[in-house]
This record gives C-alpha cells, structure tokens and sequence, in this order.
C-alpha cells in the first residue's frame, strides 16, 4: 500500500540506516531501494544538511520535526520527520513543485478577491468624507487666494487628490524597476529597524556577495523588508538573521523562471499561531490587536508584481520568511 502512495516514504532504523523506501522516495531521492538499503541517509548523497540535524536531534528528543523546502536530487520538497516504535523514524516528502503551483493559484485567487472588495469597501467609506474635505478645502483656496492660509488650503488639496490616488491603486502596485543592489536596499532597512528599536535588536547580516543587480524597484523593495522586519521586532525577537542566496533550479516560481534571488528573514520571536498559518498573507489577517492586517498582503501583492513568491516557514522558535525573485526577468514581465 505504501507504494502506491505519491508522498515519498522513507523508514531508518535508530542508526539513520535506511530500512525501506516506496517507489515516490526513489525518485525523490534519485536512487534505488537496493542501492540504499541499509545505508546512513547521510551517504545516500545529495541529502541537505538541515535535514540530516533535523534527523539526529529528532532520533535523540523523540520529537517530530518539520523541515521546509529541502533540495533533493528529484526537486524541492517539505519534510515531515516522525518518530516511530523502537527509535525508528518516518521521513515523509511532499513535492513543493505541485503544492506550491496550486497553493499560489489558490492564494492569488482568494487575494486578489478580497483586495478588489477591500479596495470597494475603502473607496465608498473613504472617497465620500474625502470629496466633502477636497470641496471645503477648495472653496478655502477661493476665498483665500494669495494668503498663507490659501497656501494651506491648496495643500490640503493636493493631499486629498494623492490619497485618492492611493485608493485607486491600492493592492495593484504599479513598479518603476530599475537594476537595483538588493544588499543597499537591506543595509538601509536594518539600519532604520536599528534606530527604531534603539538597537535593542541583534541583526546579523549573511549575504552572498556575488548576487548581482536585480531588475526591482528599490522603493517598493524597501517596503517589503521593512514591513518584515517590523514583524519579527513586534513578535519579541531578540535576534534577526537576513540572509541573501541564490537558488538554481529552483521550482518555486513560474515555469522559465529557474534561477533566483532568495531574502530569507528569519528571527526568534513568538512566531505565527498556526490557526493563521494558512490565511497569512491574506488582507485583514493578523495576530496582533494592533495590527490592520495589510502588511503581509500588500508586501504579497509587491512579490507578484516581480514575478516573485514571499512564503512563511515556521521556526523553533520564531519565523522565516522567504522572498524570491527572479534573477532576470521573463520576457513577459
């Protein structure tokens, strides 16, 4: 029965030595059962690092573990790590390549829905006392025309006129790309969280200095990371770690885009309850009675309009999140 299933199912024994695999492992894995049998998981190749710990510290607590997006000969994969009678461990696979194509799609759908209905709902409780401002401050300017007060009143205005703007194109991002270094917009970002902690925070930065200019635009970039970096403050982080890589071959994006930028975020707050682990970057979500729950949709909504992916991975203890972008563009971005 367990080779029939599509979740690649591997068993260890309590030495990590391979005691069976189904037929979905080994292709997970790029290497048959005969080859394996028996053999540390650690000499079977191509096994990340991140899981083999997670396998011992596992085989030693006795206490399941999640591990998310591990690089295996077959692809990009999430790891679910069991303990079984007798010390014995059941890895299990889940392919990110399908799940993540149709949780986008899902996601995107129900987005984009609630932004076009939060966007309504904000132009008619907005637009209408906005008019009424914009008519009074108007009539100001008439009447006072050429004073100081007149100045102000034309002010008012204008600022009535952008945040209508706003309205107009809230949730649709409209990007101004130019090639940017990812690393300045960064270091501008931690230094502002810096300041506005009061340096109470630990930032350790781990970036790959090779990642060239990336095709973005750095004001909206700069949004992103800082609304990020907020969150794991707001979450009673201690230390935040930014980290800058490249992925090859990565399936995390759309077909033709295969090698890209990836920003993880990682701190060790109080983390994501898991009841809204799936809803996160949904708008007006949130876990904080202060919060408004737009931070994470619109910084989504950016992510996209990149052609890139922000996604959520739960730490012990804390939060990841990972935003990927294309290191070049698709011809129809």
């Amino acid at each position: 029965m367990i080779d029939s299933l599509s979740t690649a199912v591997i068993e260890l024994d309590s030495q990590s030595r391979l005691v069976s695999m189904n037929t979905a492992a080994e292709h997970c894995l790029a290497t048959g059962r005969d080859r394996a049998h028996g053999l540390l998981l650690e000499d079977i190749g191509g096994i990340p690092e991140t899981l083999l710990q997670a396998v011992s510290a596992t085989s030693r607590q006795q206490r399941d573990r999640h591990v998310s997006e591990c690089r295996l000969a077959g692809g990009w994969f999430d790891c679910s790590i069991q303990s079984l009678p007798g010390q014995h461990l059941l890895l299990e696979f889940y392919d990110l390549k399908w799940q993540l194509q149709q949780n986008k799609m899902q996601q995107r759908e129900v987005q984009t829905g609630m932004m076009d209905l939060l966007r309504r709902n904000l132009g008619h409780e907005i637009r209408n006392p906005l008019g009424g401002i914009r008519g009074a401050a108007q009539m100001m300017a008439a009447e006072l025309n050429g004073s100081e007060l007149g100045t102000l009143a034309e002010l008012i205005m204008r600022e009535a006129d952008r945040i209508d703007e706003l309205l107009a194109r809230f949730g649709r991002p409209e990007l101004d790309c130019h090639p940017v270094d990812v690393h300045f917009v960064l270091q501008e970002t931690t230094e502002l969280l810096r300041v506005e902690s009061a340096e109470s925070i630990v930032i350790i930065q781990d970036y790959d200095p090779s990642i060239p200019d990336i095709l973005a635009d750095d004001s909206a970039l700069r949004q992103v990371f800082l609304n990020l970096l907020r969150n794991a403050f707001q979450a009673g982080a201690s230390e935040i770690r930014v980290r800058s890589r490249i992925d090859f071959e990565s399936t995390m994006l759309k077909p033709g885009i295969s090698t890209v930028v990836r920003i993880d975020i990682e701190d060790n707050g109080c983390g994501v309850p898991e009841s809204l682990r799936s809803m996160l970057f949904l708008p007006m979500v949130t876990g904080r009675r202060d919060g408004t729950g737009l931070g994470l949709a619109l910084a989504q909504q950016i992510a996209a309009a990149h052609e890139g992916l922000l996604t959520y991975a739960p730490l012990e203890p804390g939060s990841r999140f990972s935003l990927r972008l294309p290191l070049e563009r698709s011809n129809g971005g």
